[in-house]
């Protein structure tokens, strides 16, 4: 995620009404226990916090197999007139790279990480601003969505968004310590088993995997619980407020995170991570942005209580 991106005022939510038909369809039941979490990987990052390595203990609960998608964000739109946190703003952050040099030309870029642009009239359902569309993209994971957002949508279903501890343990599907949610090799036997940034980043992505962007919800291997793509493809925002530390009691009973907090926590990396930047489709790692932020990269998916 851009590092510097502008802090944007918070906006008022007023909750939505739950959906007549919440149910538990295209969610997995996880059996909770105890499982180890965070990472003291040599590839990680020991500044966010992904250690010390900590037993935490979790009830069952249900989570959503695959991130929420276009068609199902639009459907909750229809339903509920919801206005995004970026069409209320007027813009969001695309990548440089997927925009026409007009739209390029004109954008405000951070200045570290000017492969991002500010673009007006970005949103869910003009992923590239002006001009763009979701055609083909409907099992593509909705994005320009902003914490608030993803926390309105999980009200509406009936549902809410994961602690931070559910998703590591549901990412992870059963493996103890490894580095991803199939093993600790990126591409087993050369099979590609997660959309990341392939080539030279940010300049040339090869899209050795089959994207250059998002790829469908259901795409790649599921890992040992049936979720798919928690690794790549978008981050997807959790429940709690950012902290690099961790409480000490052995185990942790269903953490949930520091009580207030200026940023909400981010996992899974996305299209865009690469190992020379961006390292953070590890399950350990961890990342985090402002509530009302959103671009072009970050999704969500949703837990219930089982």
């Amino acid at each position: 995620m851009p590092s510097n991106e502008p802090t944007l005022p918070a906006l008022s939510r007023t909750p939505s009404t739950p959906r007549a038909d919440a149910s538990i369809s295209g969610m997995a039941l996880l059996p909770g226990g105890e499982f180890l979490m965070g990472a003291e990987d040599s590839e990680g990052f020991p500044d966010d916090g992904e250690g010390p390595v900590r037993p935490v203990r979790l009830a069952p609960f249900r989570i959503d197999v695959h991130a929420v998608s276009n068609d199902a964000f639009a459907e909750f739109v229809a339903a509920t007139g919801h206005r995004t946190d970026a069409e209320t703003f007027g813009w969001s952050y695309v990548f440089a790279g997927f925009l026409p040099a007009d739209l390029r030309r004109n954008a405000r870029r951070p200045e570290r990480t000017p492969w991002w642009c500010g673009v007006e009239g970005a949103m869910w359902s003009r992923p590239e601003g002006p001009g763009s569309t979701l055609d083909g993209r409907g099992d593509h994971p909705v994005v320009h969505v902003s914490w608030n957002d993803a926390t309105a949508y999980a009200a509406w279903s009936g549902k809410r968004l994961p602690t931070e501890a559910e998703w590591e343990y549901a990412a992870r599907g059963g493996l103890e310590q490894q580095r991803y949610p199939w093993g600790d090799e990126l591409d087993p036997a050369g099979r590609y088993r997660c959309n990341i940034w392939r080539g030279t980043f940010p300049t040339k992505n090869t899209a050795a995997d089959g994207y250059r962007g998002t790829a469908p919800v259901d795409a790649f291997e599921p890992n040992g619980f049936g979720l798919f793509n928690t690794s790549g493809n978008v981050w997807e925002w959790c429940a709690d407020w950012w902290s690099t530390g961790h409480a000490t009691e052995r185990p942790l009973v269903a953490p949930v995170g520091p009580a207030t907090g200026r940023d909400k926590v981010i996992r899974g990396g996305s299209h865009m991570c690469h190992v020379s930047y961006c390292n953070r489709y590890r399950v350990a790692a961890r990342s985090a942005n402002s509530p009302d932020s959103s671009s072009g990269h970050a999704g969500f998916r949703c837990v219930a209580s089982a």
